[in-house]
């Protein structure tokens, strides 16, 4: 980990955290169907050669919770690439009456996470329970596609999550403030944007990967509940 310690704790997350009850599908909104979901999956293996191994890239929540299964992990760089809070949520970690925001690979600059290789031989599996995590609605604002990454042992294809500019979703490019101001917010029946803000950054920093923006980052949201803590308290006197 980086020598500077986290402004953004676990105590300071947990202010933000309150219990949410999920409110189900949103109106007129259209979801995947399994059918989709599977088609999804057959056209990324499509371009796949089966006697390759297969990679996915992770750089958010996929780091510190994969749920896949995976036989090596290496650190690997994606160019052409960097995280953004740029996805509107207005469920899952988020309501419709405060969104929030999640992270996804936007075009521009450079990202450093992981990639893992999956066991092949239930790949189709793999990815389709990883599909159905990290897409929700028609058109999707998330979607896979395959990218190169070089790791130190040399470059890989991988599957990584990137941001569909014209998904409905797409919040655009916000300042690390305006971004700020809703992670230190926001919370759904998932959780705060602050829990996943911190586990990201926590669990980057542990493999030695240190993101400047994101430490820019969780020093904004941890002053900015702090002072709600503040301000909540001296209205409460």
């Amino acid at each position: 980990m980086s020598d500077g310690h986290m402004a953004l704790t676990p105590g300071l997350v947990s202010r933000v955290h309150r219990i949410v009850e999920d409110s189900g599908p949103l109106p007129g909104v259209v979801y995947h169907t399994d059918e989709d979901y599977d088609a999804a999956v057959q056209e990324i293996l499509a371009s796949h050669w089966r006697a390759e191994d297969l990679w996915l890239f992770a750089y958010g929540s996929l780091i510190w919770r994969p749920e896949i299964e995976h036989i090596e992990e290496r650190i690997g760089t994606a160019h052409g690439w960097h995280r953004s809070f740029c996805l509107r949520l207005v469920r899952w970690r988020g309501t419709r009456e405060q969104p929030g925001l999640m992270m996804a690979l936007d075009r521009g600059g450079q990202c450093k996470g992981l990639v893992y290789r999956l066991v092949r031989h239930n790949v189709e599996a793999q990815l389709g329970k990883l599909f159905r995590r990290e897409m929700s609605v028609k058109p999707s604002t998330n979607m896979p596609r395959w990218i190169p990454v070089e790791t130190d042992e040399g470059h890989v294809r991988a599957v990584a999550f990137v941001a569909n500019r014209s998904g409905t979703a797409y919040a655009g490019r916000l300042t690390p403030e305006e971004t700020a101001n809703v992670l230190s917010k926001a919370c759904g029946h998932w959780g705060t944007c602050a829990e996943y803000l911190y586990n990201t950054v926590f669990h980057l920093e542990e493999r030695g990967i240190h993101d400047r923006n994101l430490w820019r980052l969780q020093q904004l949201v941890a002053d900015r509940i702090a002072s709600d803590h503040v301000a909540d308290f001296e209205l409460a006197m």
